[in-house]
């Protein structure tokens, strides 16, 4: 039945999901914009791009293992959130067999685990129960994911990115004790120039109280960047922008996860109103200016970008891509 359901695959062979025939417009878009800028999914199982991505609607399971390859056709997505890796670290291998579904030219966006980026241990409610001595170290951060992201994905590593989760707030005023402890860490990360020419490691908060002068000059002293994250936990684009100029020249590394309206504790709820994630549902053009000004002005200046958005950020991940890519054209022209 299995087969009968999918006709491109052999006796024995995986299933084959289909990529969706593109509009010959996104093809011309894709071909006016720069090489250095590399668009993208936070992730790529959802049964709701059906026409979008995906030829016809498939299950979520089977486009989770074997939609990718389908995805990396989409003529504007060169890149992808690996988000997996945040909730468990990844082997080499994991990583391999990731790189070696996409094209050449393709790059991943991979989150750290947050047995590394998480202040506290948490229960399997998403309680936390006591302080992980885990938390920024070097040590962690080093082997069980620089390493084999670095030795799987090699020259398809785009972006590292450490996503500090919120903290307690008892520890917002222990921040200057909390960014030694991520210099020391950035510090010890090996150079990935060597093995990935594109890559880079960013480094994302989710409470404005990090967004201090020494906090940006361990970015510079471990020779990583600012992930900007546009999402509701922080402030909007043009309040972030600081740091991203004191760190130029350099590449941008941006994920839009979501819309502002939902406000800092609205994820699930914007989870739950936009599925199955087929158009946008709330559209958020002033975001979408100013990112796509960003952007132009980072490749422009022959800079890379490596740019993700969640179906959480406007109601459809590819057709904000679509959106966000006809900004940029017009502000290149």
């Amino acid at each position: 039945m299995q087969n009968s359901l999918f006709p491109d695959s052999g006796p024995g062979a995986p299933p084959v999901v289909e990529a969706a025939v593109p509009d010959p417009a996104l093809r011309s878009l894709a071909g006016v914009l720069p090489a250095q800028l590399r668009f993208g999914t936070s992730s790529w199982n959802y049964p709701g791009w059906a026409g979008l991505v995906w030829k016809r609607g498939y299950p979520d399971a089977l486009l989770s293992r074997h939609g990718l390859p389908a995805y990396a056709q989409h003529p504007l997505f060169c890149t992808v959130g690996l988000d997996r890796s945040f909730y468990r670290p990844l082997s080499a291998a994991q990583f391999a067999a990731y790189a070696a579904q996409v094209p050449a030219d393709f790059r991943f966006v991979v989150k750290a685990p947050n047995r590394v980026t998480d202040a506290l241990l948490r229960d399997e409610s998403g309680r936390g129960r006591q302080p992980n001595p885990d938390f920024l170290a070097a040590g962690p951060a080093v082997r069980d994911f620089v390493e084999p992201a670095l030795a799987g994905l090699g020259d398809k590593l785009g972006a590292l990115v450490f996503q500090i989760s919120p903290l307690p707030p008892a520890w917002l005023a222990r921040i200057p004790e909390l960014v030694g402890r991520l210099h020391a860490m950035l510090a010890a990360i090996p150079a990935l120039r060597g093995a990935a020419p594109d890559g880079v490691v960013a480094v994302e908060v989710r409470d404005p109280q990090w967004l201090v002068p020494a906090f940006t000059q361990a970015l510079r002293d471990g020779g990583a960047t600012y992930c900007m994250g546009l999402h509701a936990k922080m402030p909007r684009i043009t309040e972030q922008l600081p740091i991203l100029r004191a760190l130029w020249p350099g590449p941008l590394v941006c994920r839009w996860n979501l819309n502002p309206l939902h406000g800092a504790f609205g994820y699930e709820q914007a989870r739950r109103q936009y599925a199955p994630y087929d158009r946008l549902q709330d559209p958020d053009p002033d975001t979408r200016a100013a990112l796509a000004r960003v952007i132009a002005g980072t490749v422009g200046a022959g800079q890379n970008a490596f740019v993700t958005l969640s179906n959480k950020s406007e109601g459809s991940a590819p057709l904000s891509v679509r959106a966000l890519a006809e900004a940029v054209r017009d502000q290149l022209r």
